[in-house]
């Protein structure tokens, strides 16, 4: 469905491949004036690479959107945005091979992408993934192109799908029932405070502003990371 005229568009747009190659999923997501998740589509591809997958979600942005406004795509995948951006004119001058001479990876998608961006202005802006207090748009396309990949179903606001959940492969939430230990238990302070501002623990999953959390040997985190960390 193309999206109604506006001064200019802002969207962002993802893949995933639960392998790489594995089972892929691609999605976009129009913002509203606000930029607010507003008009979104995902769909699986099969089994597929992640870079497949990038490329497809760009390619069917660009399809969905009206070409003659301003459009401005967020992207967190370096490949799929040098693939345009900066290698797409040295492909095109050497026959659509390499500097090595090599013939373009995902030839068919490149080219058609190249065709949809002639004569529109688009401009591409990357946006680091999975990030506390990141991009909610490409936030948002990463849990849709995760959840298409997962699922292997089409979904989108025309089909009246609610929102995409938080990825499926993503770490599993602190257990809100889990007793904290005592400082004999851990060998020292049994302290916890909640957090002023947002950060990521030494067992890589990301707290937020208010959650409890204790001092381990790297620094904040959750508090029973500490202690399996202490325990090991």
């Amino acid at each position: 469905m193309i999206v109604p005229m506006r001064e200019r568009v802002v969207a962002a747009c993802d893949g995933a491949s639960k392998g790489n190659p594995g089972p892929a999923g691609w999605a976009w997501v129009v913002a509203d004036e606000t930029e607010t998740p507003d008009r979104w589509e995902a769909g699986p591809l099969g089994r597929a690479t992640n870079n497949v997958a990038e490329l497809t979600a760009l390619e069917r942005l660009l399809s969905a959107t009206d070409p003659d406004v301003p459009l401005e795509i967020r992207m967190d995948s370096q490949y799929a945005m040098k693939a345009v951006t900066t290698w797409l004119p040295g492909w095109k001058r050497n026959g659509w091979r390499t500097a090595a001479g090599k013939p373009v990876a995902n030839q068919d998608l490149v080219v058609r992408i190249d065709e949809l961006l002639t004569g529109r202005t688009v401009e591409f802006r990357y946006v680091p993934a999975h990030q506390v207090d990141g991009d909610p748009l490409n936030d948002f396309a990463d849990r849709a192109a995760s959840q298409a990949a997962t699922v292997q179903q089409a979904a989108g606001s025309a089909l009246g799908s609610p929102q995409p959940p938080p990825s499926p492969d993503a770490p599993p939430a602190k257990a809100s029932r889990r007793r904290a230990p005592t400082s004999r238990q851990r060998g020292g302070s049994s302290r916890t405070i909640k957090a002023k501002f947002p950060g990521r623990c030494q067992c890589g999953r990301s707290y937020a502003a208010g959650e409890p959390i204790a001092k381990n040997a790297t620094g904040w985190g959750h508090p029973e990371c500490r202690t399996a960390a202490e325990s090991a």
